[in-house]
């Protein structure tokens, strides 16, 4: 895989990936590093989306199994458990 993220907006990223729940703080950081550049123009997008949401209502689509209102988000929420489930393996 390549790093097709300009450094600027992988830091930006970087910084907002850091939550105030060290589980969701985990899965970002871990996306960001392997699946982020997989993703096209609108999963970027949706992926900033994701991240300007609170932390409590990640915790619930990541960690208690709600689904996001939204099916983009939706998808991108499980795509992000997909590949990080996958590393971990």
């Amino acid at each position: 895989m390549t790093d097709s993220t300009p450094a600027s907006e992988r830091q930006r990223l970087a910084w907002q990936c850091r939550r105030g729940l060290l589980e969701l703080d985990h899965l970002f950081s871990r996306f960001l590093e392997l699946g982020y550049d997989d993703l096209d123009a609108a999963g970027r997008v949706a992926f900033q989306r994701l991240l300007g949401e609170q932390d409590q209502v990640l915790n619930d689509w990541f960690m208690m199994g709600v689904e996001a209102p939204d099916t983009e988000i939706a998808a991108l929420v499980e795509r992000i458990l997909a590949v990080v489930s996958v590393q971990r393996d």
